[in-house]
């Protein structure tokens, strides 16, 4: 991949495999058979590939397939950790655990969150060591890339790399109640919205901290945002003066979803 390759963004899928399919394959990003068909482009997912929909395995299993196709063509398929593969994940680690244990309620957090039996029961040593690798954050092409629009990230780390090597460290542990914390951060949102005092100032500071001139994120649904109906929604939401863009295109909901074409810094949104 080089500068000049197009980097592409897709939000929260939430187990919709069939909407999934129809904007992969009407993006051109891969072809009938779902084989990669974007050469040396770039696919980032937001995160949250499970929960609330039919299939996240399946989700899982194409988005997988699909990056080791795309790094045989020189071109690279990446995601996020969303806080449903960390709630899955923790339903993984800590299931059986007594009731009334800490394990035992991160089971049922999970379960209240939309969590799908299938998933859980069809996860493999191989899906789980993906999804632990997942970065929390990340810098492309001078975007901060961040699940949440929330601040806990700042609890683990001062920079990019710190906040993914502490979150891992956390995925591969059995501290339950350092999982229940990350959670709980996880599942917060809105710290840059335009509508909550200090909003603006947050994202500034978190760009000043970990790096980039615009935050991209999921995680809230944009109809949530800007009262759109789910099903009309078709391109970010940009809010905070344009340092922040929203991909969750709903599709947990009535939303179809959308893929992005991550502009150049120097171009306009």
């Amino acid at each position: 991949m080089t500068a000049d390759e197009p980097v592409y963004v897709i939000g929260d899928i939430h187990g919709q495999l069939g909407k999934l399919i129809a904007l992969l394959r009407g993006a051109g990003l891969a072809t009938d058979r779902l084989s990669w068909a974007a050469g040396a482009a770039t696919l980032w997912f937001m995160g949250d590939f499970f929960d609330r929909g039919p299939d996240g395995l399946g989700v899982l299993d194409l988005v997988m397939r699909l990056q080791r196709e795309a790094a045989v063509a020189g071109g690279q398929v990446a995601s996020l950790l969303g806080n449903h593969e960390v709630m899955l994940l923790a339903a993984q680690r800590f299931a059986g655990r007594p009731r009334f244990t800490r394990g035992y309620q991160l089971k049922r957090t999970w379960e209240e969150a939309g969590g799908v039996v299938r998933d859980l029961a069809g996860l493999t040593p191989q899906h789980i060591d993906w999804l632990t690798d997942l970065p929390a954050m990340a810098l492309v092409g001078g975007h901060l890339f961040m699940h949440a629009n929330a601040l806990f990230y700042r609890e683990y780390g001062s920079s990019v790399e710190a906040v993914n090597a502490a979150i891992r460290k956390i995925l591969q542990g059995e501290d339950a109640p350092v999982w229940a914390r990350l959670i709980a951060g996880f599942r917060t949102r809105g710290f840059f919205n335009d509508n909550r005092a200090g909003g603006k100032t947050n994202a500034r500071e978190f760009l000043r901290r970990y790096g980039g001139r615009r935050i991209i994120h999921g995680h809230v649904p944009i109809f949530h945002m800007n009262g759109q109906a789910a099903k009309d929604i078709t391109e970010p939401y940009i809010y905070a003066d344009g340092l922040c863009l929203d991909m969750d295109g709903g599709m947990s909901a009535d939303g179809l979803g959308f893929v992005y074409q991550l502009p150049r810094l120097d171009a306009a949104l």
